[in-house]
C-alpha cells in the first residue's frame, strides 16, 4: 500500500471506523482513541496490507483494540432509581432511536459487534467472521441470538414507542 493509497483509506473509512466503535464502546474520546490506534497499526503494516483489503483490515484492527479496550477498562455504570410515575412520563419522549440504543446496550459486546458490522456497516458473513475470529456459521448463530434478544425487548409493551 502507498502513501497515497494510505490517504485514500484514511479517507474512504475513517468515519465508519469511528461509528462502529463509538456505538460499541459508547465513549467518544475511547473510540478516537481505539481508532486512532488501527490507523497508526496500518500505517505501521502498510508494506504487507493490500489496497483492496485496506478496509476489511482496518475494521479487523479497530474491532481487536476495541475488544482489548473493553477488557482493559470495564467501565461502571450507574443507573438511576426511577419511580413508576416517572418511569410512564419518560415513555412518552421516548423516540425510535433512543429504543434502539437501548436495545442495542442489553446486548453483550460480541453480539452488539455482529449487529454492527452486518446491519450497520453492511459486512457479508465471511467479512464478518474475518474480522472477528468466527466463523461463518458462528456468525450466523450468535447473529439470530442477538435478534432475537433485540426484538423480544423492543416488544415488551415498556418499550414499545
Amino acid at each position: 500500500m502507498t502513501e497515497q493509497e494510505y490517504n485514500e483509506c484514511v479517507t474512504l473509512y475513517a468515519d465508519n471506523v469511528y461509528r462502529f466503535v463509538l456505538k460499541n464502546l459508547r465513549h467518544e474520546e475511547d473510540a478516537r482513541d481505539v481508532v486512532q490506534t488501527a490507523f497508526e497499526k496500518m500505517w505501521v503494516n502498510r508494506q504487507q496490507v493490500e489496497n483492496s483489503r485496506c478496509k476489511s483490515f482496518l475494521f479487523t484492527v479497530a474491532y481487536n483494540q476495541m475488544i482489548d479496550h473493553i477488557r482493559k477498562n470495564k467501565r461502571v455504570v450507574l443507573k438511576d432509581e426511577f419511580g413508576e410515575t416517572e418511569k410512564t412520563i419518560n415513555r412518552q419522549q421516548h423516540d425510535v432511536k433512543k429504543a434502539l440504543q437501548a436495545a442495542l446496550n442489553t446486548l453483550n459486546e460480541t453480539q452488539r459487534s455482529l449487529v454492527m458490522l452486518k446491519d450497520y456497516e453492511g459486512y457479508n458473513y465471511e467479512e464478518i467472521g474475518k474480522i472477528t475470529g468466527l466463523n461463518a456459521s458462528q456468525v450466523k448463530v450468535y447473529l439470530h441470538r442477538a435478534r432475537l434478544q433485540l426484538r423480544e425487548y423492543l416488544v415488551k409493551p415498556e418499550n414499545v414507542i
